[in-house]
């Protein structure tokens, strides 16, 4: 492994972990890489050295629409929650708040760019919430044009977005959001919250999926002010924007699929962007002091007992800030080596193994909670039944807590449940949206 950071950003590394040894034949190759980013400087409330000297940027997007008044305590909730984030900035951030409805509306600084914070900029955002009020509809996909512009006027490195709605996405059309949400991939990170019960899980998991950020429902507006400030104390820890995950294949090599597997579940392969001859770019947006897991699959051309070649190099990649070619922060390889001893080609490594159980999961819930929705009782309780099996056997505790919501837990060993006559619909859309969250792999 080698290590290429330098000091105006996190040290990066890069570990694999495989059986890199196949049976004569053989062609798959999986791999486990786990990325860890180190020494970015995201404690404590002083200003984070941006590489290239920039700073943070982060607009917070409210939902506005009339529905936030019913009940009351939903809009009350959002200008307490958008306070506690703005406390939360670290002096030198850049933000701005907008008011999102069927437009979308500067409601502070209101100048077409955004504000530096410190004491001053942090008070006056605070008393501009009161001009927060709710009436109108929603189109999400004007908020997030919005905050682009915002973003884009300010010359930050690390770009985010918070964004918080509590209904559907009714003012536009799923293609008019699309279209936004292509718009500002790669421009911006957001993580989206939905407030109460009456939003679309999968319009605010898709927000947050096109911009790799974090989705979660918060079902109570109670709890907005504490998870606010967790968004922005997260956001005030990254380091460095715009990393990219390089995958380089020698000629033959074929890729089957990229996805991030911890900590949650995320499939980049569609995402990849040509980085020169078979070599390819998969986005993974800011780090801070975190590390994360990705799943990759290759397939190889087939070989003779006793060969071994080199399946892929994996680099992870930043802009320079000059503006020269992207720095490679570190990077790890992925081999090929065919064998006639069966128990070594035969052997799965508990990483790949563990993360392929924990996509299986994130999938036959889904699975499971459409066929509920359409009436299909049989086969919620086989698809919901494995997903028990599956998270009591990786040690998904909080999947399974979530799961036991919906599902009587007859036995987790071998997944048999019956179906609850009633479920809770916050609970529902709780274990929904939270469906792609992993545990790591115990090692």
């Amino acid at each position: 492994m080698a290590n290429f950071s330098k000091s105006t950003v996190p040290q990066f590394s890069v570990d694999v972990y495989q059986n890199e040894f196949l049976p004569e034949g053989g062609r798959d190759v999986s791999a486990i890489v786990t990325v860890t980013s180190t020494g970015g400087g995201t404690t404590g409330r002083q200003p984070l050295a941006r590489a290239g000297g920039g700073t943070a940027g982060v607009v917070i997007m409210v939902d506005c629409s009339g529905s936030m008044d019913y009940p009351a305590t939903k809009m009350r909730g959002a200008r307490e929650a958008t306070a506690a984030a703005v406390d939360t900035l670290r002096d030198g951030t850049s933000f701005a708040v907008v008011a999102g409805t069927h437009v979308a509306k500067e409601v502070y600084p209101g100048n077409g760019g955004l504000a530096v914070a410190d004491a001053r900029t942090r008070a006056e955002a605070k008393e501009s919430l009161r001009r927060l009020s709710a009436g109108g509809g929603t189109a999400i996909g004007t908020w997030l044009r919005l905050a682009d512009r915002l973003l884009s006027s300010a010359g930050v490195t690390i770009r985010h977005g918070i964004l918080l709605t509590d209904g559907r996405n009714e003012h536009e059309s799923p293609e008019e959001l699309r279209a936004a949400l292509d718009a500002c991939t790669g421009r911006f990170t957001c993580d989206a919250r939905g407030v109460g019960t009456d939003w679309e899980v999968k319009e605010v998991t898709g927000i947050a999926s096109a911009l790799l950020g974090s989705a979660d429902i918060v079902a109570d507006p109670a709890a907005l002010a504490a998870d606010f400030t967790a968004m922005m104390e997260q956001a005030m820890g990254k380091g460095v924007a715009d990393v990219a995950l390089r995958l380089w294949t020698p000629v033959g090599v074929e890729i089957a699929y990229v996805k991030q597997v911890a900590p949650t579940v995320e499939d980049l392969t569609a995402r990849r962007t040509e980085a020169g001859p078979r070599a390819g770019d998969y986005p993974t947006g800011s780090w801070g002091d975190e590390s994360r897991d990705y799943h990759v699959s290759v397939r190889v051309p087939q070989a003779a007992i006793g060969q071994e070649m080199l399946a892929a190099r994996v680099s992870l990649i930043a802009p320079d800030p000059l503006g020269g070619d992207p720095k490679p922060l570190s990077q790890g390889l992925v081999r090929a080596v065919w064998t006639d001893d069966l128990s070594m080609s035969t052997s799965i490594n508990p990483q790949v193994a563990h993360y392929t159980g924990q996509a299986e999961l994130a999938d036959v819930i889904q699975q499971g909670l459409d066929a509920r929705k359409s009436g299909d009782h049989d086969g919620a309780t086989a698809k919901l039944g494995r997903a028990v099996q599956l998270a009591a056997a990786s040690g998904n505790a909080d999947t399974a807590k979530l799961l036991s919501k919906v599902v009587d837990v007859v036995d987790a060993a071998t997944g048999t449940v019956r179906l609850k006559a009633k479920v809770a619909e916050a609970d529902e859309m709780t274990l929904e949206t939270r469906s792609t969250k992993t545990v790591r792999v115990k090692r």
